[in-house]
């Protein structure tokens, strides 16, 4: 007897405004539940108390979510002078107060220094992992352990406004990048203390802000189609960004489908036109579809690196 899937083989990319209040893995699940996915993965994790940009990607997308935790990315930050908390935001606990006598030029001068490539220890409340547990178990239990610093570049970091106790910024970041470590490091510079009260991703990668959308958007679509008696798949597929999204800043290498045949079966084959090294999306015959991300191995061809299963829709619906 055939075994049924737990859900539908959706493939492709939904950008999802996450709310505050609620962790990313709960944003995942709530999506997961509502396109009744098989198979999803979120691309990096945002703070409880952050919004924005978190991209969702099911089925064979989930393949190439790397590529996107890998990206660069924007953030709009607003930051409280004056009192330091044990998580960097206000989630946490005020552990210091301090007065604050800073002026805009010296406010100025202490941001400049955070671009560029510098050195970052992460904070004791992040999700990275010590010992197979997150550090934030830790950190709730007062324990802390060793962190090794990582390189980590601001491109641009911009002042948008300074009033009373208030800092609002605009960032743009490499991967890793701890905006909350920052305004910690910031408001320690400036000899008062901060904390972030407010942040808000707006962008990955080269993803369009105005393609997000909501949890409460997606919900009610669904309402719509089962008030319609129709397939939800009709409604909330159209959202779904194509698979290679997560993939478009790589150079694309077009081949005839009788050269992506021999690829999809795991061999390396010569085109003609390909770069000479690195990282490429692959895509097949004048339609351009996307087969995988392969790389150019030492004899100049191109290799796959990982790559779509193809496999007809089972027609299941919530």
């Amino acid at each position: 007897m055939a075994r049924r899937r737990k859900g539908r083989p959706v493939n492709g990319v939904i950008l999802i405004d996450k709310p505050t209040g609620i962790t990313s893995n709960d944003t995942l699940q709530k999506v997961k539940r509502i396109y009744f996915a098989e198979k999803a993965g979120h691309t990096g994790a945002l703070d409880p108390l952050a919004t924005g940009m978190l991209p969702l990607c099911f089925g064979e997308a989930t393949k190439f979510s790397q590529f996107l935790l890998d990206s660069d990315k924007r953030y709009r930050v607003v930051a409280k002078l004056g009192e330091r908390t044990n998580t960097s935001d206000s989630d946490g606990e005020v552990v210091q107060t301090r007065e604050v006598k800073v002026d805009r030029g010296q406010l100025e001068r202490c941001i400049a220094k955070f671009r560029g490539t510098t050195d970052q220890i992460p904070s004791m409340f992040s999700a990275l992992k010590y010992q197979g547990r997150p550090l934030y178990e830790y950190a709730r239990e007062g324990i802390e352990v060793p962190r090794e610093s990582r390189k980590i570049t601001v491109y641009s970091i911009e002042l948008i406004r300074f009033e009373g106790q208030e800092v609002e910024m605009e960032v743009h970041c490499s991967k890793g990048t701890y905006i909350r470590t920052i305004t910690d490091d910031l408001g320690e510079m400036l000899g008062c203390g901060a904390h972030v009260t407010y942040l808000r991703r707006t962008g990955v990668s080269n993803y369009p802000y105005e393609n997000m959308v909501t949890i409460e958007h997606l919900e009610a679509l669904l309402e719509q189609a089962h008030r319609e008696d129709r397939a939800p798949r009709e409604l909330l597929d159209p959202l779904l960004m194509p698979m290679d999204s997560a993939v478009q800043d790589l150079p694309e290498v077009n081949m005839i489908p009788e050269l992506a045949d021999h690829v999809l079966h795991g061999q390396p084959v010569q085109v003609f036109g390909a770069p000479q090294e690195g990282i490429v999306r692959m895509t097949s015959g004048e339609e351009r579809l996307f087969i995988g991300v392969g790389h150019i191995d030492d004899d100049g061809r191109v290799a796959p690196k990982r790559l779509v299963v193809f496999r007809d829709e089972v027609e299941e619906d919530k």
